[in-house]
């Protein structure tokens, strides 16, 4: 009886176990979108940035070139 109640122990606890990796699982995953959209974001505010910097350099060239 004790081998069933230790088995019976063991499968309970190997039960929770996978319940808790489903778990952290899907929060893993949670987090890997929330990481994967602020990357996203981030990207096209460099992008805004370049694009800005690049407009300023060419207005300060056509300056210097009008001088």
């Amino acid at each position: 009886m004790d081998k069933l109640q230790a088995l019976e122990s063991t499968v309970d606890s190997l039960i929770a176990r996978c319940q808790q990796l489903a778990e952290d699982n899907r929060e893993l995953r949670r987090q890997e979108a929330d990481w994967l959209h602020e990357r996203q974001r981030l990207i096209k505010n460099n992008e805004a940035a370049r694009s800005r910097v690049e407009a300023m350099i060419n207005r300060l060239k056509g300056l210097t070139q009008d001088s």
